[in-house]
């Protein structure tokens, strides 16, 4: 999926004294992250598993993916609030058509913040019984579930997106070229458009169901995002399940970040026992990565801190 660096156990502390000596506390905001729901978020990973099992770019269940989120944002198509970005990839396999999915919640002030999670399986795992549980499962579910809350609490301040991105996983094998297509593409459509000098934020979602969840701390992420992350984690009442391992990951954050985007990857690889072959844990692109490695609490985690950072990036202004 993503090449990374993991140093050691972090130690010490982030920089964000003054952050959080001033953030407000959990009990203030506890009725916003609240009406996110892991438990529908699990049961909606596993009907997107039952619909979608094997979801390899060009294959019926990558269509019968496709036609899973667009089943469940009709009220938004229906306001003309979800985009269809379909374009052709030059892969190590040809000519390979992609499509992203955008779905806007329209906010009160200038600006966009948006979250986003690739939903589609490993192609080079394709002959393999791969449904990637973890690893696009439950962030597809994940952002669904947010759009229910956005659907019934429309942003206050910036309007909020959810990107479903294809193509985040290699063709053949990670590289800067044989990677992240679909980001790299709406990148690139958003900068010729004036778009990406509106966004605030792009915060991914990936690898966040695991049962033993610890969001890792990456280098490639924007430093004030990731402090942002660490005051969302203590308002929520999850600084034990942030910041345990540092690592430098390659994302679909990286083609923002490249062009002077604010990024941060909400990410844990530590999934499962390492190995030789999977030293990020033994879990990771395997058959695996199965819904009995994760939980409806994690996704509750991941759903509050996501909820708290877009109310802590309206209040950073």
């Amino acid at each position: 999926m993503k090449w990374t660096i993991r140093p050691a156990l972090r130690v010490g502390a982030l920089c964000v004294s003054l952050v959080l000596a001033t953030a407000p506390t959990w009990a203030q905001h506890a009725a916003a992250a609240a009406h996110f729901n892991g438990q529908a978020a699990y049961k909606l990973t596993q009907q997107y598993l039952d619909a979608a099992p094997k979801r390899w770019i060009g294959s019926p269940g990558h269509a019968q993916a496709e036609e899973f989120i667009k089943q469940h944002f009709a009220p938004e198509a229906a306001k003309g609030n979800l985009e269809t970005d379909s374009f052709s990839a030059s892969t190590p396999a040809g000519l390979l058509p992609m499509t992203n999915y955008i779905v806007k919640y329209p906010g009160k002030r200038p600006g966009i913040i948006v979250l986003a999670s690739h939903y589609e399986t490993n192609y080079p795992l394709r002959d393999i019984n791969f449904v990637g549980a973890n690893d696009g499962g439950s962030t597809t579910a994940l952002l669904i579930e947010l759009g229910e809350y956005l659907r019934a609490h429309p942003p206050e301040g910036y309007s909020v997106w959810l990107v479903f991105d294809d193509g985040e996983e290699a063709i053949r094998s990670w590289s800067s070229s044989d990677s992240l297509y679909g980001t790299r593409h709406l990148a690139a459509r958003w900068a010729q458009n004036g778009t990406l000098a509106q966004i605030k934020a792009v915060l991914v979602a990936d690898m966040i169901g695991d049962k033993d969840l610890n969001i890792d701390h990456d280098a490639n992420s924007t430093p004030w995002l990731l402090d942002l992350l660490k005051v969302a984690a203590k308002n929520t009442g999850h600084s034990a399940s942030v910041f345990k391992n540092d690592t430098t990951v390659e994302d679909d954050h990286l083609p923002f970040k490249q062009r002077g985007v604010p990024v941060l990857d909400i990410i844990d690889l530590d999934y499962g026992p390492p190995t030789r072959e999977h030293p990020e844990g033994g879990y990771h692109h395997t058959e695996l990565d199965t819904m009995d490695k994760l939980s409806p609490r994690s996704l509750q985690i991941a759903g509050d801190l996501f909820l708290e950072m877009i109310r802590l990036i309206n209040q950073h202004g």
